[in-house]
């Protein structure tokens, strides 16, 4: 398997990260999965046109209408996060700011998520 490095590779100690196969599979499924998902999302919030704080709220109380909300915020969130990774990694070169962005975003998916989360059930269970 050593004679597939480059001799940079081989002197730097650098393989194959094992991570590339799994990384572009995640993509592509949260992709497929965003499809139903995100034409479910379009066509509740159309059907909410005009609809007040409480027609939304008791939408939001039937469990299927929170699973799904909740599963197009997780999903695409992490969609998000692969997606810039992938950005961070192609374009900045430097280490250090490659680590601190890399860092910065999955800090930045988390916290939107926790918020649209928590929004979420507070609609959901009132508030």
């Amino acid at each position: 398997m050593s004679d597939m490095l480059t001799p940079l590779k081989r002197v730097r100690g650098l393989g194959s990260a094992k991570e590339g196969t799994d990384h572009f599979w995640r993509i592509r499924i949260t992709s497929i999965a965003l499809i139903p998902l995100a034409l479910f999302m379009v066509g509740w919030m159309l059907s909410l046109r005009g609809a007040g704080y409480a027609e939304v709220r008791a939408s939001l109380s039937q469990p299927l209408i929170a699973l799904a909300a909740a599963l197009f915020i997780v999903i695409s969130l992490d969609h998000m996060r692969l997606g810039m990774q992938v950005i961070i990694e192609d374009y900045v070169h430097g280490e250090g700011g490659k680590l601190v962005l890399l860092i910065l975003n999955t800090f930045f998916a988390v916290a939107v998520g926790v918020v649209s989360i928590f929004a979420l059930l507070k609609l959901a269970f009132g508030g």
